[in-house]
């Protein structure tokens, strides 16, 4: 027996309706990034009320032979969320199950971690390096490279 064309019709819109709901569903991977980024910046502010930073010498006066900077706490958790966003970008570029385009992903890493370093470079430098980096991924991408 052969399937009618309704039956057929049927098949075609039950494969469309299952694969909108995959496109629908949210990442796990940004899902876990996001909720990392969150405990980084419930962490950085528990252990700021706690005192623990300017016992590492993080914030106020430097603790010679520990941190040689200052930092504040919002830069901490700045610095803190581009790294955690970075580390997305490189299992997203070794894991075939995860792969997508990064390029966002990428830039607001570098825009993030420029925020964290505000107080520790000059904004000048921070920004002249942050559009490099930004340069050599669109330069990447155009000679294809998956990013």
């Amino acid at each position: 027996m052969s399937e009618s064309p309704r039956e057929h019709r049927d098949e075609k819109e039950e494969e469309k309706k299952h694969e909108k709901e995959e496109k629908g569903r949210s990442d796990p991977l940004s899902t876990i990034v996001w909720g990392a980024i969150i405990i980084w910046a419930g962490l950085v502010l528990l252990a700021e009320n706690m005192g623990f930073l300017a016992g590492l010498g993080l914030r106020g006066d430097t603790v010679p032979g520990v941190f040689p900077f200052r930092i504040s706490t919002w830069g901490l958790i700045f610095l803190g969320a581009g790294v955690i966003i970075l580390c997305e970008v490189a299992i997203r570029l070794l894991v075939p199950s995860y792969r997508r385009h990064v390029i966002g992903s990428i830039i607001l890493g570098f825009v993030f971690i420029g925020i964290g370093l505000g107080n520790l470079i000059s904004w000048g430098v921070i920004w002249a390096l942050v559009l490099i980096a930004i340069g050599v991924v669109i330069m990447l991408r155009a000679l294809g490279w998956k990013i």
